[in-house]
């Protein structure tokens, strides 16, 4: 019998177990990305996001919703995203994940979703540049980790790389998925939204990314 699982309740381990990824650690993410010195005004737009989350954490909690309308949009869109060459969706199902070793379907839906939109009508597949799991402020921005992983497996049948970003609103981890036999994923130092040169080079990967 099929045992379908659902993406929000799958670990580290058992993405590992199921779609074989192999983790690397690299401490430096301008291996990939060449990152741009940010322009005076960016800066001053960063810093008022930067406030904006200090004053809602320290209301309390701040929510999955809040994190990507307050924190996520404004920075995607200071970094470049919002354009016509550019396709956002939200609350994407991803297609089904058949695990034919288990007989194990697996199920979701990501949170935010940028694709590189094509000129050319042969062109079916989408490029993905960046899916993004935003979890509330309470837990570790890695727990969205085991998720990420899941959505890009799908994309990695299609492109051979794909770039990730898993968030509490406070810390960013951005991820670099690959194919390969087995698929393999990198994982850089947080990025914390709270702390200036920090956040600068957030915005930085996030431009960087955007033009991919």
């Amino acid at each position: 019998m099929t045992i379908t699982l659902d993406t929000r309740n799958l670990r580290l381990r058992d993405v590992q177990d199921l779609l074989h990824f192999e983790e690397q650690l690299n401490d430096s993410i301008t291996s990939l990305l060449s990152l741009e010195t940010l322009t005076e005004f960016e800066q001053q737009e960063l810093h008022i996001i930067r406030n904006i989350f200090r004053d809602y954490y320290s209301e309390g909690k701040i929510s999955e919703g809040q994190i990507k309308f307050l924190f996520l949009a404004p920075l995607m869109k200071l970094a470049g995203f919002y354009q016509p060459s550019i396709k956002i969706t939200l609350e994407e199902n991803i297609a089904d994940i058949y695990v034919e070793d288990e007989d194990t379907n697996i199920k979701g839906r990501m949170d935010i979703l940028a694709v590189k939109k094509s000129q050319e009508r042969t062109v079916t597949t989408p490029f993905w540049i960046l899916v993004i799991e935003s979890k509330n402020s309470s837990l570790n921005a890695l727990e969205g980790l085991p998720q990420l992983l899941t959505y890009a497996y799908t994309s990695l049948e299609n492109q051979t790389s794909v770039w990730g970003l898993t968030t509490n609103g406070m810390d960013y981890q951005f991820v670099y998925m690959q194919q390969g036999n087995p698929p393999i994923y990198q994982l850089f130092p947080k990025l914390d939204l709270t702390r200036s040169d920090s956040s600068v080079e957030l915005l930085q990967v996030f431009k960087s990314i955007c033009k991919l």
